[in-house]
């Protein structure tokens, strides 16, 4: 996709697009997360409500129980304004622990781990901890999965807009999420993207760059999250700025980040989720973890053997797993050029590019704690997630594995 430069700046732009959003939709709702983009989008809701006589802005907050409390301070601070009517979710959703092998996943919010909870629920009207409050909520719902139904049951069958404070500058996939011109638009506009029948989600800062929003924060003196101050005195660059829960596959390297910022916070995390402090080891030293370097291969072994060896030391239920989706990539690849096995190594860049096979890439697949074998080409499920999901809540041995230290 082609970028077209305008004689307008973002800013206008942006201001344009909310315009048409809310002059043509019954409802709307932004989502914030505490962050410095989903902030900007906020205060950008607020004006353009206020310029259509819509307010109070309708406000999603996922929250995700392991936050700095800097972050909290400001989703307060922000939910607190007459102009904001928010919907402050802390129910238990089921999320990602890549920092660990023997508990790959995790439940937020869980009222069997509340001991362990990382705070306490928010004091704030506005919060909903209540499971039987959304019909369509289960114990365990898949994020992804959640804040689509929220928009479908926020909706009541009329048109509707969601607002979505993401920004292409920040990452190849949310580039995809823009230039993708298979998905369903609204209007042709290649900023939307339809997630249920009149739902719609619309990304107006799409086209911003980091310097925008901070640009934008001092000009119009925005109201922002100040941990983002701690993390410039820390050294971190402003394109590295990132707040998610902790544990996921890409925010794992910023786990450091809690022991330096917040202290008092990082205790909790650490006790939290199974393997939080293994990353952080990892993280601390070299900002990388799970096999996001050169990988050294211990003395007789072959990426081969490694693989297995590896293999051999996770538990039952995990190994059948990652067995399952080594066995479909070596068949797929015994049909396409390699019927007498896949070789040691391949060509590193078209490893990179994941155009060659090789026990290499296994192994590093391992190694990074890869759950859904992106390294292999492989994607997230919505049956694999349920699978997860059942072995997390049902099965009793569970508890063996997550008291081990890996």
């Amino acid at each position: 996709m082609r970028k077209i430069y305008q004689k307008k700046n973002v800013f206008e732009a942006s201001l344009e697009r909310l315009d048409l959003v809310y002059s043509r939709f019954t409802k709307v709702y932004t989502t914030f997360s505490g962050g410095k983009d989903s902030g900007v989008m906020l205060h950008l809701a607020i004006e353009a409500a206020r310029k259509h006589n819509k307010l109070p802005v309708n406000v999603l907050i996922v929250d995700l129980e392991a936050q700095y409390s800097h972050t909290i301070d400001y989703i307060t601070r922000m939910v607190s304004r007459p102009e904001v009517n928010a919907y402050w979710v802390c129910l238990p959703i089921h999320l990602r622990n890549a920092v660990s092998q023997y508990q790959p996943h995790w439940v937020c919010w869980d009222q069997d781990k509340q001991d362990a909870w990382v705070r306490s629920y928010p004091d704030h009207p506005s919060v909903i901890k209540d499971p039987d409050y959304f019909s369509f909520f289960r114990k365990g719902m898949e994020f992804e999965e959640f804040v689509i139904e929220f928009g479908t049951w926020f909706s009541e069958g009329k048109d509707t807009a969601c607002l979505v404070g993401i920004r292409t500058d920040e990452s190849y996939n949310r580039f995809r999420t823009i230039g993708n011109f298979d998905k369903k638009r609204y209007k042709r506009k290649q900023w939307s993207t339809c997630i249920a029948p009149d739902l719609y989600n619309f990304y107006p800062i799409y086209d911003w760059k980091t310097r925008d929003i901070w640009i934008a924060n001092g000009r119009y003196k925005f109201d922002y999250n100040k941990i983002y101050d701690l993390m410039y005195l820390a050294g971190v660059p402003l394109s590295q700025m990132r707040l998610c829960q902790p544990y996921g596959d890409d925010q794992r390297k910023g786990l450091y980040l809690y022991k330096i910022l917040e202290p008092e916070t990082w205790n909790k995390v650490v006790n939290r989720v199974e393997g939080a402090n293994f990353g952080n080891r990892y993280s601390e030293n070299s900002r990388t973890i799970f096999g996001n370097f050169k990988m050294t291969l211990p003395e007789n072994h072959t990426y081969k053997s490694y693989s297995y060896f590896l293999l051999s030391t996770m538990p039952p239920y995990l190994r059948e797993h990652y067995l399952s989706k080594i066995n479909k990539f070596l068949e797929y690849w015994k049909t396409h050029g390699y019927k007498e096995g896949i070789p040691e190594v391949a060509d590193s860049r078209m490893e990179s590019m994941r155009k060659a096979p090789s026990w290499r890439r296994i192994c590093r697949v391992l190694l990074k704690n890869d759950y859904w074998c992106k390294g292999l080409s492989f994607a997230q499920t919505k049956r694999e997630m349920e699978k997860q999901l059942n072995i997390f809540l049902k099965i009793p041995h569970y508890t063996t594995y997550v008291n081990q230290d890996h």
